[in-house]
Parts: structure tokens; sequence; C-alpha cells
């Protein structure tokens, strides 16, 4: 159509047009770089503009806005501060795990309030990455570590070993050890300590406990569920036992899991063709069919709780304020075991998370010196932990630094400027979130279960034909999604490594002690030898 248009118009008409357009361009990025903007981010100096700023800083948020409805809706599932005190029938036994109006109603408003803590904590974390360290990554809570707080830690509706609150002070904690690592330097030296096939795994293993999470009846796809003989097996059902998530009829017969699968394709066309914001098209696709009454795939149905999702949905517009998220935070109970677990944990994936992301962007982005450092380095490692303590005083887990800023990346983003964007766009998302607040599990399980597609690729880099290194990445990639835990892939690991290095370990002590024997044995005749000859020149002497 553009080409018949300028036929009839004349080329000349737009040749003028897009020179125009070239030239006023080409005045406001010399405008910015020349401004005091453009001094203080350095856009001259790193050979970047305002425009490509621009358009790296949309194509970074494109890629990662997924993260605001799939983190609530994960943390959604911990149950938040809700309680059996919340339940239509307060103090009802058991009623948090099954369907209960009065519980429902306050898992709705929870994630509503998960869902402006996200926003708010992502776009400080962006902003201050920007500003600081000058370098083009958005923040956000990251996937892994979100997934081990909800299902892990607190559980599912709060059937976990610590409550909501004490989880948060444990990230507030791993947040605030995190930065004294950045501030002491000591972040290389405690990666190292965790054995590398071990580290390598762990990437792979929590994709495999994410996509887990997102084939599952109430957080995602429903494609799999309980079952007494098998543990787990195939349902998306048409009918299921709303208390226990057993198949009672119709397998394979759900509208929302077909539904989702159209998603999930569409997700991954679009990463085969390259697409930015393949996620994002893939989510709202599959959103927006579900947001019509009256269908089988509906997110409002004509229920008491599909009414109030409904009348709160057509708002559209509206600046929800955090009610029972922000500040929730106890230390109560601190002193146990699960919680000195999880600390470690987090830290661990953290400090190993952060530093992958943040090498893997410098190297793409051509930021990596001689010394194998980079320019704003040291405060991006603050910024990072910064941001982790802003996000538990909302209500959300540790935040990360997105390695889907390599799309900004490649769009020509090498400024701080792109991050500032990043966070200008989650600034503008704090105004729908009735829409954000409406996404449907169906539609977050198909990006669940491709960060666990996209995460696989580590595996390659783990030597299999060592078995000493291959049993050990095995085993904690197969127990983070068997025994649903993150922390027991992590020790099951290290424990396999060191114990299959046991034999190493004697055998080199045994030639190290068998060494420092002859040392000192040759040292003893040396001594011997000395002295025994002092012993014949004196003698000698006294004879003359």
């Amino acid at each position: 159509m553009g080409g018949e248009i300028c036929g009839r118009m004349g080329s000349g008409l737009c040749v003028g047009l897009r020179d125009s357009w070239r030239n006023m361009e080409r005045g406001l990025n010399e405008a910015v770089s020349k401004s005091r903007v453009g001094r203080y981010f350095k856009l001259e100096a790193r050979k970047s503009c305002f425009t490509r700023e621009l358009r790296a800083g949309t194509a970074t948020f494109l890629t990662m806005a997924y993260i605001i409805s799939v983190n609530a809706t994960i943390l959604t599932d911990s149950g938040g501060r809700c309680s059996a005190a919340d339940c239509t029938v307060p103090g009802s036994p058991g009623c948090t795990l099954k369907p209960n109006p009065g519980y429902e109603n306050c898992l709705s408003r929870t994630q509503k309030d998960l869902v402006v803590a996200t926003i708010l904590s992502s776009m400080i974390g962006s902003l201050a990455m920007g500003l600081l360290a000058n370098l083009p990554l958005g923040l956000a809570p990251g996937m892994g570590p979100n997934a081990y707080l909800a299902y892990n830690l607190v559980g599912y509706h709060g059937s976990g070993p610590v409550s909501y609150q004490t989880a948060l002070a444990v990230v507030l904690v791993e947040g605030c050890a995190f930065l004294a690592i950045a501030v002491l330097g000591l972040r290389a030296k405690l990666a190292r300590l965790i054995p590398h096939p071990v580290r390598l795994a762990c990437s792979a293993g929590i994709g495999l406990f994410i996509a887990f999470v997102g084939l599952q009846l109430h957080q995602g796809l429903g494609l799999v569920g309980p079952d007494p003989s098998t543990l787990v097996t195939v349902t998306a059902c048409a009918t299921t036992n709303p208390e226990t998530g057993e198949c009672i009829g119709g397998k394979m017969g759900s509208p929302t899991f077909w539904l989702g699968s159209v998603g999930f394709l569409v997700i991954s066309y679009g990463l085969i063709k390259n697409v930015k914001g393949s996620m994002i098209y893939g989510i709202v696709l599959v959103t927006v069919i579900s947001w019509f009454r009256g269908t089988a795939v509906t997110y409002f149905p004509h229920t008491a709780l599909g009414d109030e999702r409904f009348n709160y949905f057509k708002k559209v517009v509206d600046f929800h304020k955090i009610k029972s998220t922000a500040g929730a935070i106890s230390f109560a109970n601190f002193n146990r075991t699960e919680v000195w677990v999880a600390l470690i944990t987090l830290l661990y994936v953290d400090v190993l998370g952060i530093t992958a992301a943040l090498y893997t962007m410098a190297e793409l982005g051509g930021y990596v010196d001689d010394q194998g450092g980079f320019e704003g380095e040291y405060l991006a490692y603050m910024v990072d932990a910064g941001a982790t303590v802003v996000g538990s005083l909302l209500g959300v887990s540790p935040i990360a630094t997105f390695v889907e800023s390599s799309a900004g990346i490649r769009e020509g983003g090498r400024t701080g400027l792109t991050a500032v964007i990043v966070g200008l766009y989650f600034l503008a998302s704090l105004f729908i979130t009735p829409l954000l607040s409406s996404v449907p599990p169906w539609a977050i399980g198909p990006s669940l279960v491709t960060v666990g597609v996209l995460t696989m690729k580590v595996v390659r880099d783990i030597n299999w034909e060592n078995l000493k290194e291959g049993v050990p990445a095995f085993v904690t990639i197969i127990l983070m999604p068997l025994t649903y835990s993150i922390a027991n892939g992590i020790i099951g690991g290290i424990g396999v490594y060191v114990a299959l290095s046991l034999y190493d370990i004697v055998k080199g002590l045994f030639g190290w002690s068998m060494k420092m024997r002859k040392m000192v044995v040759k040292e003893q005749n040396q001594v011997s030898a000395s002295a025994g000859g002092e012993a014949e020149a004196e003698a000698a002497h006294e004879m003359t």
C-alpha cells in the first residue's frame, strides 16, 4: 500500500518526508547527546543516541513485561497473608486448600497488591541501574526465586514450613547479605565455592522446576495432575476434584488447556522467528479470549468470585494501593533450619544468577575490558542487591537482572538511558492494574514452560563424558522438579560431587603425606650426615 501511495503522489514526496523525518531524528539525537542528560549517560562516548536507546528500552520492556502478571500469579499461590480466618466460615479446617469464596476473595486482593509490588520493584530497580550504574539492563523479580518462595518456603496457600511474612524476612536478610558481599568484593569467591557442574546444572534444574509448575492445574495449563498410583499423570480434564485436583472425567478435554496450548505455540513460533515480545503476544492472545463471559474458557464465570473479578476488570484504569504485602516482614520463628537453608539457597542462586546475567550482557554489549571487568560492574551488583531489599519491603521475591535485556542491547542500547526508559514503562503500567490482575493461569502456564525450554541450553556446557561432573549435574537437575525443591537439588548435587571426589581427596592427601614423609626423612639424613661429619672433624682435630 505504501508503494501505491508513493506511486500516486510521487516518489519525490515520499523521499522528502523520509529525509525530513531523518533530519528531525538527527537533530533530536544531537540535541540530547549534547545536553546534560546526554553527557551524564555518555551517549557520544558509547556511540549511541536517544532514539536508539528509546527503541532498546521498548524492546527490553516488551520482552520482560510478562513478569508483571507471572510473578504476581506465582506469589499469590503462596496465599500471602491470607489465612483460614479469611474463609467464608472463619477457621474452618482445610478451607484454604479447598474452593472457598472468602479465601479466594482474599487471594484476589493479594494478587492486586502483588501486581503493584512487582511493578514498583521493577521500576525502582531499572531506574537505579540506569541512573547509578549507567547500564542498559532491566530488573524485576527473578524466575526461580519466586517459585522457590511460593512453593518451597511458604507452600501452596500457606501449606509450607514458614509463613509469608517470615519468607519476606529471609529475602530481606539475603538482600542485605548480598549487598555486603558486593561492597566487600567477595561475590566471585563465593560463586567459586560451588562445584562447576552443579553451577551449570542449577539453571536447567530451576527451568524444569518452573516448567513443571506451569504444567499443573492451579498454576498453569493443567496438563499434569496427581495420581494415587503414579504420583503424577496426564490430566487436562474437563472435570476435576476441586480439593485434590484429581481427574474426574474427560481427560484431555479441558478447553482452557487447549487454549493455553495455542498460546504456547504462538510464543514458540515467535521465538523461532526472533519476534520481540513473543511471550507477551502469547499471553495477551490467551488472556483476551478468556475475558469474554459466557464461554467455556472465561476467566469471569457467573459466580460471586467471577462477578467480583469482572467488576474490577471493567475499571480498566485504576491506581491500586498496596494493602497487605508491603511491610509484611516478621522475624518470628526465624531461627529454624528451614529458614537458614532458604537463606543460603536464595543467596547462592542470587549471586550465581546475577553474575552470569551481568557478564553475559556485558559481553553482548562489548563492555568487558582486558581484565575481564566492565564499567559500572561494582555499582551494578549493589543496585541489584539494593533492589532485592526494596522488593522484600514491598512483598516480593528477590530482584534479578533480566537476561531479556539482551533484546535491548541487540537493538543498540548501550547506556543507562535504556534502563531508565524501561523503568518509565513500568511506571505507566501502574495505572492499568485491573487489566494486569485479570490474567488467567492458563495464559501464564505457556510462558513458564517456555522459560524451562530456554534454560535447558546450558546443559550442553556440562562435560557428560566425565561422570564425575555428569552425575552431580544430573542429580541437581532431576531433584529440583521431582522433590519440588530447588534447595534439595543444590544440596544433592554438592553432596554427590563431594562423595565422588573423596577418592581423589584421600589419594591426594596420601600422596602429600608420603611426599612430606620423604622430605622429613631426607632432612633427617642430611642432619645426621652433617652431625657425623662434624664429629669426625673434631676427632681429627683432637688427634693433631
